[in-house]
C-alpha cells in the first residue's frame, strides 16, 4: 500500500492555487480525528495505523502548505522527479544568483539591516512572481517543460530566504 494523494487527504484537487486558512483548518480537523492517542485502548495494528495515517497527514501537510514543496510535488505527481539539489541551468537565472549573492555579502559585512530589509523585500516579491509564473505554467499543460526550471529557480529562492533569515538572526544577537 503506498502513500496516499496529499490533495486527496484534504479532500482538495491537485493543483498549486489553494486557499491556505482553508488548509490549515482541514489539517487540524483531521489531526483531531486520527491523533494516535484517540486509538490507545485500540490493538496495536489499529495503533499502527493511527500513526502512520498521523504522520503521513503531517508530511502532506508540511508538503502542501509549502508553495515550492507543492510545486515539487504536482511535479512528482505528474512523473517528475526533481532532485532537491537540481542546478539550474539558465544564464539568465545563474547571473541574477550571483547578483543576490553578492549584494547578500555586501550586506553581511556592513551590517546593514535597513539593506537586508529592503533585499528581503524584494526577494519576496521574486518569490511571489516565481509562485504565479509556476501556477500558470502548470495550469496549461504545454508549458510543463517549463514547470521544471520554475521550480528550481523557487529552490534557489527559499535556500536565499533562508539565508536572509540566518543573517538576521545573527545580526540580532
Amino acid at each position: 500500500m503506498g502513500k496516499p494523494c496529499y490533495f486527496a487527504l484534504f479532500d482538495l484537487q491537485p493543483s498549486f492555487e489553494l486557499d491556505r486558512d482553508q488548509l490549515a483548518t482541514k489539517y487540524r480537523e483531521l489531526a483531531r480525528e486520527t491523533h494516535p492517542d484517540r486509538f490507545a485502548a485500540e490493538s496495536d495494528q489499529r495503533q499502527r495505523e493511527a500513526v502512520e495515517r498521523s504522520a503521513d497527514l503531517n508530511e502532506a501537510y508540511q508538503t502542501l502548505r509549502n508553495p515550492t514543496s507543492r510545486a515539487r510535488y504536482l511535479l512528482s505527481l505528474d512523473g517528475t522527479e526533481l532532485p532537491l539539489e537540481a542546478t539550474v541551468q539558465d544564464t539568465e537565472f545563474l547571473f541574477q544568483q550571483l547578483q543576490w549573492r553578492e549584494e547578500l555579502e555586501a550586506l553581511q559585512d556592513g551590517a546593514d539591516m535597513d539593506g537586508i530589509a529592503s533585499f528581503k523585500a524584494r526577494l519576496t516579491q521574486a518569490q511571489n512572481e516565481l509562485h504565479d509564473a509556476f501556477s500558470s505554467a502548470w495550469a496549461d499543460t504545454t508549458r510543463r517543460p517549463d514547470t521544471e526550471r520554475l521550480v528550481r529557480r523557487m529552490q534557489f529562492l527559499d535556500k536565499l530566504a533562508a539565508q536572509v533569515r540566518q543573517l538576521e538572526e545573527r545580526l540580532d544577537d
